[in-house]
């Protein structure tokens, strides 16, 4: 069965970052990796919840050093996305985690930018990038990253918000965002994964996002989603993350019927494919199986994907079109 046409929306790029890869770019640059081959690695990828994932994910990040580094890492993503049926991806990076290492954002921006610039020659993908603040740092670490990367606005579309969610409201951040928003960036955070439904509302009323990434604790609030569903703000959903962070226990338990029953704008994503198992093509597959999904809810998955994308309305349209002359077969 060919892909169905998608866009990913909630993609981190470090969490792209392969055990082949890793151990790559760590001979390439003198890092030793606490594990000796790469299916050692790979066993390590059983997660009890957010903070063991991201203990792992922020370990792996050492062996990103260069502009080449993270131009191969793009590029490794873009290849696999290609072949997953990805023709728009929004990325996510955390400048803070590599600026902690004494690698400098120019590089990181520069490194993610050459392989963008052709990634729609290359791939056949549009991209935007979205620059993440860490909401377990200070909210004067994330101000003085944006201030950082001021001469680089140009190539960034939004602004976001990861890693720890618990105990780090989005209202942490509100200054950091009244700027990106003064600067003319579009806004989304992550909110409503492990934290509660009021960090969805914060994400909402204080930081003004144009997208909810995760959101699956929304149901647990009438209220909330019927704010959702009347704004019509798109929740970026991420199935297989979802089952290894314990969000859920079993890809049949996924609240996504539910929903799509509400008329939430729900979209489907990979997250940290690298470590979650599977990238956006098998989150649809694994849904469709688990959730009994038909080919026209699919199809609706995929249209608000592009209709959640930060696109101008000629490329959204064409796209669409796309998804509309998909089949299963």
């Amino acid at each position: 069965m060919p892909p169905i046409p998608t866009a990913e929306l909630h993609l981190h790029i470090e969490g792209t970052l392969e055990p082949d890869l890793a151990f790559a770019l760590a001979g390439r640059n003198g890092v030793e990796l606490p594990f000796a081959t790469e299916e050692e690695l790979r066993a390590a990828y059983s997660f009890g919840d957010l903070q063991d994932f991201l203990d792992l994910y922020y370990a792996l990040m050492t062996v990103l050093r260069t502009e080449d580094d993270f131009a191969d890492l793009i590029n490794a993503y873009l290849a696999r996305a290609r072949a997953q049926g990805v023709r728009h991806a929004e990325i996510f990076f955390d400048p803070q985690a590599h600026t902690v290492r004494g690698v400098e954002i120019d590089t990181v921006i520069r490194g993610i930018g050459r392989a963008l610039d052709a990634a729609p020659r290359a791939y056949g993908i549009t991209t935007r990038l979205i620059m993440c603040f860490l909401r377990d740092e200070s909210a004067e670490s994330a101000l003085a990253t944006f201030e950082a990367a001021r001469p680089h606005l140009d190539r960034i579309a939004a602004v976001g918000l990861d890693s720890a969610e618990v105990g780090n409201p989005p209202s942490k951040f509100r200054e950091v965002y009244a700027l990106a928003r003064q600067a003319g960036l579009k806004c989304v955070a992550h909110a409503g994964e492990e934290g509660p439904p009021a960090y969805v509302w914060e994400a909402l009323d204080v930081l003004g996002v144009d997208r909810v990434d995760h959101g699956v604790r929304s149901l647990e609030d009438e209220a909330l989603v019927a704010r959702l569903v009347a704004d019509r703000t798109p929740l970026t959903v991420c199935p297989l993350s979802n089952v290894r962070l314990r969000v859920v226990d079993r890809i049949q338990d996924h609240p996504l019927p539910a929903m799509l029953d509400a008329g939430l704008l729900v979209t489907v994503n990979s997250d940290d494919p690298a470590y979650f198992g599977g990238y956006v093509g098998d989150n649809y597959t694994a849904v469709r199986d688990a959730l009994g999904l038909d080919e026209a809810t699919l199809r609706t998955l995929a249209r608000n994907s592009f209709q959640a994308a930060f696109l101008d309305e000629e490329t959204r349209a064409a796209y669409l079109k796309e998804v509309e002359g998909w089949s299963r077969g």
